[in-house]
Formats: structure tokens, sequence, C-alpha cells
């Protein structure tokens, strides 16, 4: 993944889907042109063909399941969302937890079909026992801060700072800070602290002006990692 790295989750907003879905991501992508950097958008599994049909960034799922093709009724396999134009997924949100030998089994199929993985923890302690797993990131979100406007960068620092000396037991592997970041400063305070990039969701899909707010994120993030 291209540092820095900007995930906005969509959700299952009103504004996730259908025609609004698409005017979001292609919101999003403008502000990605202007800027040269990735923004990877996870999105609703009925959306992943739409959307990935209508712009260049990344799209992700925003989870999938670990099963092997065959009589799975009501699965979306890691070969569905391929097909589909997916670049990775989500795995194990706070809103979508999965076991731990589902996120291992995931993450190999997408290893396999060569698409990456962002697993989400709620904990620095687990980090770097995921991370052995071999996902391409961890989105590390304290849950309570989850869509609270206050930002795991300001309220818990030490999430990140204790999830960064986790990561670096393990090779190739990014950390993502997530929870609450609804300003630049949020964002740039992050990478500041060792994350590789943020995850977003509500302050872009519930903001009255997305493509201001997601460009203030970059902005942010690009100057971060200048500093590093």
């Amino acid at each position: 993944m291209k540092k820095p790295i900007i995930l906005i989750n969509f959700k299952a907003y009103e504004n996730s889907f259908g025609e609004k879905g698409i005017q979001m991501a292609k919101i999003i992508e403008k502000v990605s042109r202007e800027y040269s950097t990735d923004i990877i958008i996870s999105v609703p599994a009925t959306m992943i063909y739409k959307i990935a049909q209508e712009v260049s960034i990344p799209v992700f799922a925003q989870h999938v399941d670990s099963v092997s093709l065959g009589a799975r009724t009501g699965h979306t396999t890691v070969e569905m969302i391929k097909d589909a134009g997916a670049k990775g997924s989500l795995l194990n949100h706070s809103e979508k937890r999965i076991r731990l030998d589902e996120i291992d089994d995931a993450i190999k199929k997408l290893n396999k079909e060569g698409l990456e993985s962002v697993v989400c923890v709620d904990r620095y302690s687990i980090v770097a026992p995921i991370g052995m797993l071999g996902p391409n990131s961890i989105l590390i979100e304290p849950p309570e801060l989850i869509g609270s406007g206050i930002s795991v960068s300001k309220a818990k620092p030490e999430v990140i700072t204790k999830g960064v000396e986790e990561i670096n037991k393990v090779k190739g592997v990014d950390l993502i800070a997530g929870a609450g970041i609804s300003s630049g400063d949020d964002v740039y305070t992050a990478i500041k602290l060792g994350a590789a990039g943020i995850g977003v969701a509500s302050a872009v899909m519930k903001s009255p002006n997305p493509e201001q707010v997601v460009e203030d994120f970059v902005k942010s993030a690009i100057k971060a990692m200048s500093e590093k």
C-alpha cells in the first residue's frame, strides 16, 4: 500500500450505495488525482462492481467470507469480490467481528488471489499476533471512539504509539489509526505518532462538504509524512 494510507469506509449510510454512493466515490477520486495520493474506499458488497467501473482509485470490500466456492448460500467469497473489481477487503471491523481462524483463512485466500487485506483490531496488545498472519495493514480502532468525533490521536495517543511498537515486531505490515478522526489535525497527529495512515468513515460520509474534508485529510497526511 502506498503511503500515506487513506482509507474511507462507506459503511451502510444512505449515501453509501446507489447513485449517491457513486458520486461520493467520484468526489474522493477527484481529490486523489489532485494530490497524486491513493485513497482506498471500502464500499458495500452490492456496490463494488458499479463503483469499480466508475473510478480508478482502489475499491475494497467491507468484509469477505473465508469460505471456499461451492454450496455457500449467502456468503461472499474472495473470488466474488475480485471478479467484481475489488482490490482488497477489510476484515474484522468492530461492526463485523469474525473469529481468529476466519481472519487467518481470509488473509490467505486474499493473498492467493493477489488482493490486499486490512484487519481491524480494537487494542494494541493483539497487533503483533494479528500481524504474524500476514495482512497488508492493521487498522487499530478503539470501538468506544468510533463515530464519536473524539479522535484516537488526541484521546488515546498511547493506542497508536504502543500499536507502532507492536507492529515493528512484524515485517511488512503497516499500522493505520482510526476512530473519531474528524480533522486534518487529527490525521497529522496520528501519522506523527507513527501510523502509516488513517481510516475514517462518518467524518466524510456525514459531512455536508466531503470534498473539503477529504482534501484536508490528504494535505495533512502528506505534510506529516514529509516531516517523518
